[in-house]
């Protein structure tokens, strides 16, 4: 591999060879199946396949709030995707999202399933059929909107950019790490802005924005994300900092934070959700210790 510094591009490129990293295996141009395998299917209404990644945490804390809410119809199993194993190339995912991305969402409550890709997607669906942290004033729901978007457009800067290259490209490339490490931080200065003036992202009201931009920028700031806290000095955001604490005090972003979660504490890890007692009797340290 050469470096960033000798590197002239082709003509034309070509995918001749692995570019390395910590996903080289699981990298590739084109789309579609790479093998078979159906996706299990359990008894609740909604079936969620996924991984516990910021994107994967967003709609796993959305059906956990609905739940919070008495919403009995936002009852889930939850599946877990393992991407860096190639789970989401399989057949039944690949034939669920095209995109072979998590999260996917199956409703299955109707006459007829219906498939739902994308996490902002997915966040509004079960906000429009549950009537919930969406506000359903033309200029409110403008705002939420218009901020769910920002983060779902961020949101590769954040992961593909800076993520990939700081925590895990094969080599250590300033430009790209610098780059990408501007534009990180000038999102945090647009969010910490927003919430100087407002207690939520769409303003005062919890609403689909904020589940949406807290697993990634909580992650950046408390270190969860790249270990980067002290790189970016996340510390310095003190607006977020009140934001992220006072969602991480919400026992629904707690729980939704360990559905399909591989890493970290072995107590915070929930590899699959089939029933709310799963949190406390099927975590990975209780199925080590079989206790």
């Amino acid at each position: 591999m050469t470096t960033s510094f000798d590197y002239t591009p082709p003509k034309i490129w070509s995918w001749d060879k692995p570019n390395g990293g910590r996903f080289a295996n699981i990298n590739r141009p084109i789309a579609g199946p790479t093998h078979d395998k159906e996706l299990p299917v359990g008894r609740h209404p909604l079936q969620l396949y996924s991984q516990g990644t910021p994107n994967g945490v967003k709609v796993a804390v959305m059906l956990e709030e609905l739940l919070a809410l008495g919403n009995s119809g936002a009852e889930y199993d939850a599946w877990l995707i393992r991407i860096d194993r190639g789970d989401q190339f399989g057949s039944g995912f690949a034939a669920l999202n095209p995109n072979s991305k998590i999260p996917a969402l199956v409703d299955q409550s109707g006459p007829m399933p219906i498939r739902v890709f994308e996490s902002g997607a997915i966040l509004i669906y079960l906000a429009e059929k549950f009537g919930a942290f969406l506000p359903t004033g033309l200029g409110a729901r403008a705002e939420c909107l218009s901020w769910l978007f920002w983060q779902a457009g961020s949101a590769p800067y954040v992961g593909g950019g800076f993520g990939h290259f700081y925590a895990y490209a094969p080599t250590k490339i300033e430009y790209a790490i610098d780059r990408f490490a501007m534009e990180t931080k000038r999102q945090l200065d647009v969010l910490d802005r927003r919430l100087e003036t407002n207690k939520f992202i769409a303003g005062s009201d919890y609403t689909i924005a904020d589940i949406a931009a807290w697993p990634w920028y909580a992650g950046l700031t408390k270190g969860w994300l790249y270990d980067a806290a002290e790189f970016l000095q996340g510390s310095e955001y003190k607006n977020v900092a009140r934001w992220v604490d006072a969602i991480s005090e919400r026992p629904a972003a707690q729980r939704g934070r360990m559905v399909n979660r591989v890493n970290g504490e072995a107590s915070s890890q929930l590899h699959e959700r089939h029933d709310a007692s799963d949190f406390e009797t099927k975590t990975q340290d209780k199925l080590a210790t079989g206790r």
